[in-house]
């Protein structure tokens, strides 16, 4: 959908610092902000922490560090600043009051004291029982209370609610950019609670409808599982005079379990054994550790061109797409009005490619933890020799490591079945042959090495695969790794006769 720039557009990502983000929430984030780049608008984050009793410390900073780490910067939020905040809903108490007291004047709004016991007994008393315009005179509110009760009430401090007022038998309609024209009749929408008088605080209903009109949001786009509530959102937009100014909607699919039915859960992941989070996070109560695309060793540009791909088309064939391609290519009419199953094995594809794409000198810079850890030190120019040779087998950062761990350190084991296989009672003097060989070279390229050996193989008549694979076990310690005469190239010429000198002394054989 194309905009005029006049129109200033303005997104915003709402997550709710409750725990670790999702990597559906991650997905969300990226088509509000695709659209806004794509349109010039901004996008913004807020902090929807107005349910204090789920409230998990370092939940937010998990948030702000995983759009940094994927190169997602927000215009405008708490690290941001910007001039319509505070942009934490817990900061913005006073705004809320406000349109809690406006609504309940307009009688759009009312008191209700209904304790928990209450409403259990009208549960069970009313089947399907829903707090609407059949009941809401059932009820102990001030509907039903004459003025000097609710005054008494209010006096003494007791616990209440504020609930939005919703007129029955009136078609409510959602303009929704992915899903169409959505007509719902009011009378199966309840009298959502819109504030408590426990923690001053309103829910998520009122503060987002608040939020986005004061933060000037011009598009709300979130996940379908908000769509039901459209309606009702409509409905309190047109309570409080704002329907000219309302956002429009676009509701997002969701992202389904890779098999069976159902939304993509952490417990999926555990299963398959992939994250669903894009950070590692450990939880603060638990000490429960849950894995993290980073931690994994994804690249953030891989899990951005992924995710893009999981519910929307950008009407070509072609899967791998830079960010710029996405943002000039999103369009909701593209996206798709059904779920989308989550494919794991397609996230490791995306990554694998990411990988043979990027620049050994940054892939050097993402293995460096691994090398520290390991407590390996080399240059720079070295790191990224071994990368090249070793990265067209790699899928994460990590398999570079496991790849090519022995340019860094000599073995100091050998695969026993290809020991059993490979290594006879004369390898060793043919090795002791080849050092002798290898000590006269003085051009110790790859191309010189290989001529050379080849021809002294071919003279005395020996067995190529038998004498190549005893080279490979010496240097390696294992059947595995690049071309023999590019990691001899690589690790040089002391190194290489050092393990092949090391393989003679160390590899035994009955």
């Amino acid at each position: 959908m194309i905009m005029n720039r006049k129109d200033h557009v303005r997104v915003r990502f709402a997550p709710s610092p409750t725990g670790p983000l999702h990597i559906g929430g991650v997905r969300t984030a990226l088509y509000n902000y695709l659209f806004a780049k794509q349109q010039d608008g901004k996008f913004i984050l807020r902090i929807e922490d107005t349910d204090s009793k789920r409230f998990v410390e370092g939940a937010e900073e998990y948030i702000e560090e995983t759009f940094e780490w994927l190169g997602m910067p927000f215009d405008e939020g708490p690290k941001a600043g910007g001039k319509y905040g505070p942009y934490r809903q817990s900061e913005r108490k006073d705004i809320y009051r406000q349109y809690v007291n406006k609504l309940i004047d307009s009688e759009d709004a009312y008191f209700a004291f209904d304790t928990a016991e209450e409403l259990d007994a009208k549960r069970k008393e009313i089947s399907n029982f829903q707090y609407d315009a059949s009941t809401r005179m059932q009820m102990r509110n001030s509907l039903t209370l004459s003025k000097e009760e609710l005054e008494e009430l209010i006096k003494n401090k007791t616990p209440y609610v504020v609930r939005i007022k919703v007129e029955p038998n009136i078609d409510i309609t959602v303009n929704d950019l992915i899903r169409g024209e959505v007509v719902i009749n009011s009378s199966i929408i309840d009298d959502k609670v819109i504030f408590k008088s426990s923690d001053q605080l309103p829910t998520y209903h009122l503060a987002n409808i608040v939020d986005d009109h004061l933060m000037r949001i011009t598009h709300v786009i979130r996940g379908e599982e908000w769509l039901p509530s459209a309606p009702l959102h409509v409905w309190m937009y047109k309570c409080l005079g704002w329907e000219e100014t309302m956002p429009k909607f676009a509701h997002l699919p969701l992202l389904l379990k890779p098999e069976g039915d159902g939304k993509l859960s952490k417990r999926d992941g555990d299963r398959l054994g992939f994250p669903v989070f894009p950070l590692k996070w450990t939880d603060p109560e638990t000490d429960e550790v849950s894995s993290g695309y980073r931690e994994n060793g994804y690249l953030p540009k891989a899990v951005i061109n992924f995710l893009a791909l999981l519910g929307w088309n950008p009407g070509h064939d072609e899967e791998i797409m830079t960010i710029a391609e996405m943002i000039e290519l999103f369009s909701f009419n593209k996206c798709s009005k059904s779920g989308a199953k989550f494919d794991y094995e397609k996230a490791r594809w995306f990554n694998h490619e990411y990988i043979q794409r990027t620049s050994n000198k940054i892939l050097a810079k993402e293995l460096a933890p691994i090398l520290k850890e390991n407590n390996v030190t080399a240059t720079d120019e070295y790191i990224e020799k071994v990368i090249a040779l070793v990265k067209e087998r790699a899928y994460f950062i990590e398999d570079i490591w496991e790849q090519g761990s022995f340019f860094f350190e000599a073995p100091t084991t050998y695969d026993a079945k290809t020991v059993k296989k490979r290594w006879t009672k004369d390898t060793p003097q043919l090795m002791k042959e080849l050092i002798e060989i290898i000590e006269k070279l003085d051009d110790f390229s790859s191309e010189n090495q290989e001529a050379v050996v080849k021809e002294w193989i071919k003279s005395n008549k020996y067995n190529m695969g038998k004498v190549m694979n005893a080279i490979r076990l010496s240097l390696v310690g294992a059947p595995r790794g690049p071309h023999i005469y590019d990691i001899t190239s690589l690790i040089g010429k002391q190194e290489t006769i050092d393990r092949l000198q090391r393989a003679i002394k160390n590899i035994n054989i009955e």
